[in-house]
């Protein structure tokens, strides 16, 4: 009868499921956790002293059975009331969620005795970002996430830094792997993802020998379930609004200073009194215009969208997972209207991803993914820098945006800086990329020969291709009140097609063979893997990359208590000479479960686990990128001086050669030391981990100290060494407590480098060697700066310039100026007197923390994330123009007068500014910052009500990203993380950023 009753349920039903969990020895089990798969309110019960519970559930769904130190249990809700459910016990860190991904492997965390973090991507907030940077920074320990450009849609750039940095030639970039290969994911859509994991210490990363150096960010994709059909569909709409954005000076304001700046370097003021009244009154608003360009064509708010459909389920046979997505991101211009196009930059993102895994026979498995993604970029033709620049960076008072007659502004000195014009009548691109991914897997066992064994096959196929197109324009501007009359700058076109191109396109694939053996005998445990792997890299315009290897890892376990695993790698590279080309890269890794040993069975009380572990091995990375390609060779230039021959007045032209190749070159050595524990207390409740590392990178590229005896310079020498330690730690807290499910984690890095050996120049002094000091320094626009004189304050008055050292870097230095200190005592500020310092922009500590909690059908997640002992600049914000506009921007306000003594910045001057715009510490600002990354609150409607919608679940939530910062900045009003972002900078005309975004979002998931 109840067989009958079961079968005769609709998919949809209410059912109230009642029954009770035992242990291995049919023993009631108490304290069990028995919620819904995929239920994202996280509804659950737990059994009773008699393990026995109740469910208030629905007939199509599945039931997981969890409690620490037991098996987890999936079973049909329909299946539950039959019979009671059976828990076995297993091993702390052995179970079913402890599942770590390994290269071309998996392993339970008991197992893992190099250093690796994980983090499952449902513990997530549903955040609608182009990049997954924003999502997962301050989550994992040792990976620190740093904005480092223009936070464009579809462009918004960063940073990879796995614990710190150890080369001076590059920034260290991580290996970033997709299911084993090399791709980039921070334009996956989330759903896409189950786990990223940071591979971290040569325990691990040997496995990629010469280009493992630099850590490995490994990213698992979602499979389908044998155990449910889920269809599943999550929409979003959110608002951007700019952290932080230029806040232009009116036109009286502006001339005031630009007059003022004048007169401090003995000019003529160039506004008369007529002139700033009128910029006050606003009497004649053509002749003395007052703009506010960042007000009329910059949005406050501006729209984001996001939506996701998958589909998963299968059977003993077939398992399959798809997704759809689409995501939408307004850019923030406004202003331009054109019948023709729209000079909005916009961005959309289609991903569509299909994982399948068939079953084909008992001793043949075969994998299929594939992932599909095309982007569309939409930008006006000026270009994203050069409009954001004439924004944030032109005078109000420059032109009216449109003279009387309708025309565009404009005038001599800004002929084409009209940025309604640019929005409007300067035409658009739109960059449309397509990109294919393909992966197939097979795994045919070979028990026939042993057991354990099988063979694998691992072939990967990506291509990509970018396809630009858009509409071309000119325009025209107009000075009316022009000396001679009015006169025209440029000349007006009407829109046209532009011509379509083809921007780039890319080809590349890897082939994995290889062999895998697993065994135990006993109390002996064997695994072996061995892998050849050939890739391919192609291309438009360029020979292809060719990368191969031979990879091999034995892992050994005695009694599930000591572990011990050897990597020893074969690695090739084409950037260096052949019969220099291979490396050997070893690597070895042991563990220790001290808990289960005999005399620590008194702590058993409070501790679960505790495993001693560490790793040391030899790294590579193959970077030459500040070198020429085949750096192995000479080269010739055919653009060299020529000569004239006879009587011909026209040269002939000749042959030069290139800087002198280095057959020599090889890669850089890391050589990877870790050493940590991790535990688990009271019930497994609380999880403790902690780590001390140490790297030391040799064969960096650096200098030659050759004599130039032939007149021709040379290429870098791998005579370099540098290395960094520290240390970082993992806390997480879980505990169900009456209805609320708890859970508390945190995350530490702290890192330090330092320099070891560089080539530099013979005979400088100690202080301006870079030997000893960080590897890094602050960056300062787009480029890098260590070496700088310190400023010991502003001088205040004429005596004191005369009382103190010559400074020569301006003619006259007078009050209002910086003042620098005499590093050598010669009596004069000079180069003699720069030093190297060791601000950088990478963080010694970056951390994150955060909660997540639920109850009754609520939920709520947020993380906190900062980074401390970072350094920023504001020289290239505080000085940023050019002549023509005075460099007076919104910084000059606060700037040194007699009767403001106490000022944040030098006097203004126009002219002769070379002593106050010098690289020195007067410039550098604190860059920590601890800041609310990301918050999200959810609720999901009682089952009793969803039932009637033919749901399973249906929730409602609101999330934010960077919602909050706290800063040592002061009233200073930029952002810690990403100085630049929002503000004109540097004296280049297009030198701008893009504004960081924070970002508030609605959205709604439903399933069926």
């Amino acid at each position: 009868m109840a067989v009958l009753k079961v079968s005769g349920q609709t998919p949809d039903e209410a059912l109230t499921v009642t029954s009770k969990v035992l242990d291995q020895n049919k023993a009631p089990l108490p304290g069990v956790v028995i919620t819904i798969q995929e239920d994202k309110s996280k509804r659950s019960v737990t059994t009773g002293m008699d393990g026995s519970f109740t469910l208030q559930t629905t007939s199509s769904d599945v039931l997981v059975f969890k409690m620490i130190g037991y098996g987890l249990v999936l079973r049909p809700a329909l299946e539950v009331n039959q019979a009671p459910v059976i828990l076995s016990k297993t091993l702390v860190d052995a179970g079913d969620d402890d599942n770590v991904y390994i290269p071309f492997g998996v392993r339970k965390r008991r197992e893992i005795t190099a250093t690796i973090s994980t983090l499952k991507a449902d513990d997530l907030p549903q955040i609608p970002s182009s990049s997954l940077n924003n999502v997962f920074s301050g989550r994992l320990s040792g990976l620190a996430i740093i904005p480092n450009g223009s936070q464009q849609p579809g462009y918004d750039v960063s940073s990879f830094l796995i614990r710190g940095r150890s080369s001076y030639n590059n920034n260290q970039e991580p290996l970033v792997l997709v299911d084993g290969v090399e791709r980039d994911f921070k334009s996956m859509d989330l759903g896409e993802i189950e786990s990223i994991s940071v591979l971290k210490d040569a325990g691990t990363i040997a496995w990629y020998g010469m280009y493992g150096a630099n850590g490995v960010i490994y990213v698992k994709t979602r499979r389908g379930s044998a155990t449910s059909t889920k269809v599943t569909f999550d929409a979003q709409a959110g608002i951007q609004q700019p952290l932080n954005i230029a806040s232009p000076l009116d036109a009286y304001s502006y001339a005031t200073l630009y007059n003022e700046a004048l007169v401090n370097g003995g000019a003529a003021p160039a506004y008369n009194a007529t002139a700033l009244q009128a910029y006050q009154t606003g009497s004649d608003p053509y002749r003395y215009p007052n703009n506010n360009f960042v007000k009329d064509y910059i949005r406050q708010v501006a729209p984001t969208q996001r939506y996701v459909a998958t589909v998963t389920g299968g059977n003993a046979f077939i398992k399959y997972y798809t997704l759809v997505s689409a995501y939408n991101q307004s850019g923030i211009y406004k202003g331009g209207n054109n019948p023709t196009y729209d000079g909005n930059t916009n961005f959309n993102r289609y991903n569509l991803r299909t994982n399948i895994d068939l079953h084909v026979s008992k001793s043949l498995d075969v994998s299929l993914d594939i992932g599909g993604r095309i982007t569309n970029l939409r930008f006006p033709n000026i270009g994203t820098g050069t409009f954001l620049n004439t924004v944030y960076g032109t005078p109000a008072n420059a032109f009216p945006v449109l003279n009387a007659d309708g025309s565009y502004g404009g005038n001599s000195i800004f002929p084409a800086n009209n940025p309604l014009a640019m929005l409007e009548s300067r035409g658009v691109s739109t960059d449309l990329t397509r990109n294919l991914l393909a992966t197939i897997t097979a795994t045919q066992k070979l028990e026939s020969i042993t057991k354990g064994l099988s063979f694998n096959v691992f072939y990967s196929y990506d291509v990509a291709g970018t396809y630009r197109y858009g509409f071309n324009q000119t325009y025209a501007t107009v000075d009316p009140f022009a000396p001679g009359g009015p006169a025209t700058y440029g000349t007006a076109s009407i829109v046209s097609y532009a011509a379509n191109s083809f921007m780039g396109n890319l080809r590349r694939n890897e082939l994995w063979l290889g062999f895998d053996y697993d065994r135990t005998f006993g109390k002996h445990g064997i695994k072996f893997t061995t892998r050849g792997s050939r890739a391919n890299y192609s291309t438009f315009t360029a020979l292809d990359q060719r990368r191969e290897g031979w990879s091999n890892r034995l892992s050994y376990n005695y009694n599930q208590r000591y572990y011990l695993d050897l990597i020893g790698t074969v690695s090739g590279s084409e950037s260096f000479a052949p019969g220099k080309r291979y490396g050997f890269f070893p690597a070895a890794s042991a563990g220790w479960i001290l808990s289960d040993e005999s005399f620590m069975k008194g702590a058993s009380g409070f501790l679960d686990l505790l495993k001693i572990r560490g790793s040391y091995g030899l790294v590579g990375n193959d970077a030459t990128d500040n070198l020429r390609r085949f750096a192995f060779n000479d080269y010739f230039n055919r653009s060299g001086a020529g000569y004239n021959f006879g009587t011909s007045y026209t040269g002939v032209g000749g042959t030069e050669q290139r800087p002198l190749a280095n057959p020599n070159l090889t890669w850089e050595k890391a050589y990877k030391g870790s050493i940590g524990f991790d535990a688990k207390l009271f019930k497994q409740t609380l999880s403790v981990s902690a780590d001390y590392f140490s790297e030391d990178r040799k064969n960096l590229l650096t200098n030659s100290l050759l004599p130039n005896v032939l007149g021709q310079t040379l290429l870098q020498v791998n005579e370099g060494e540098a290395s960094y330690k520290g240390f970082e730690t993992n806390l997480n807290f879980y505990k169900k407590i009456g209805a609320v499910d708890l859970n508390l984690f945190a995350n530490y890095t702290y890192t330090k480098s330092k320099i070891i050996s560089i080539n530099e120049g013979a005979g400088i002094p100690a202080y301006q060697s870079r030997v000893g000091h960080e590897v890094s320094s602050v960056i300062q626009g787009t480029g890098y700066v260590s070496s700088m004189l310190e400023a010991i304050g502003i001088f205040q008055s004429q005596a004191e310039v005369d009382a103190s050292p010559i400074q020569r870097f301006s003619r006259t230095v007078g009050p209002g100026d910086i003042k620098y200190k005499d590093q050598n005592n010669d009596g004069v500020i000079d180069n003699l007197d720069f030093v190297n310092t060791d601000f950088n922009f990478v963080p010694k500590s970056f951390y994150g923390f955060g909660a997540s909690v639920a109850m009754k059908g609520f939920d709520l997640n947020f993380l906190f994330q900062g980074m401390g002992g970072r350094s920023i600049s504001i020289h290239d914000l505080v000085i940023s123009g050019n002549s023509t506009t005075g460099y007076i921007n919104q910084f000059s306000v606060d700037r040194w007068t007699p009767t403001n003594p106490d000022a944040s910045y030098p006097r203004l001057l126009v002219a002769d500014r070379g002593n106050n715009t010098q690289n020195s510490d007067f410039w550098v600002r604190s860059g920590d910052y601890l800041r609310l990354k990301n918050i999200e609150l959810g609720y999901s409607l009682p089952a009793s009500f969803v039932k009637r919608l033919k749901l399973s679940q249906l929730r409602f939530y609101v999330s934010g990203l960077n919602l909050l910062t706290f800063d040592k900045l002061g009233n200073l009003p930029i952002d810690p993380e990403l100085p630049e972002s929002g503000y004109a900078y540097g004296t280049a005309s297009s030198g701008a950023y893009y504004p960081y975004m924070k970002i508030y979002s609605f959205g709604l998931n439903l399933k069926f």
